[in-house]
């Protein structure tokens, strides 16, 4: 059998070089694997969270128009925190602060005893602070009600 002289050891180098460049693809596949996997995480809780804040807003929504409702009818809408049919585990609380109701007796309509001006505020509210799943919205209007000369 025929020796090649003086490519022994350049042989024995080749011979390594395959299973360090397959460690190295099977390293940086397996990195964009976990790196997508994460991205795929992260994505789905930012979608979740978007849903429950627009289910958040959609609950407040009905707080205020709840309230307007209230306070067209009796002049009144604070109530105890309620929940929305549709909506479970959403607090929704209304309120007509007190500080922020003007009453305007001195008009000259000839329909018009005077006004109320009022504003109206809701609370929509799911589960704690600090909680990856809270959602919280404030939304508020302000009410003219004008009262008719019997």
């Amino acid at each position: 059998m025929h020796k090649l002289r003086g490519h022994g050891p350049l042989l024995q180098r080749q011979h390594g070089f395959g299973l360090v460049a397959a460690m190295f693809l099977i390293i940086v596949i397996a990195g964009v694997i976990a790196a997508m996997w994460r991205m795929s995480a992260t994505q789905t809780a930012t979608n979740n969270l978007t849903l429950q804040q627009t289910r958040a807003y959609q609950a407040a929504r009905a707080g205020l128009e709840w309230g307007i409702s209230r306070f067209l009818n009796d002049e009144t809408c604070t109530e105890p925190p309620f929940s929305v049919p549709g909506l479970d585990g959403f607090v929704v609380t209304v309120e007509c602060p007190v500080g922020e109701r003007v009453e305007r007796n001195d008009l000259h309509e000839e329909d018009l005893q005077g006004i109320v001006i009022q504003r109206i505020v809701a609370t929509a509210e799911y589960s704690s602070v600090g909680s990856p799943d809270y959602a919280y919205r404030k939304l508020s209007t302000v009410v003219e009600l004008g009262r008719e000369i019997p």
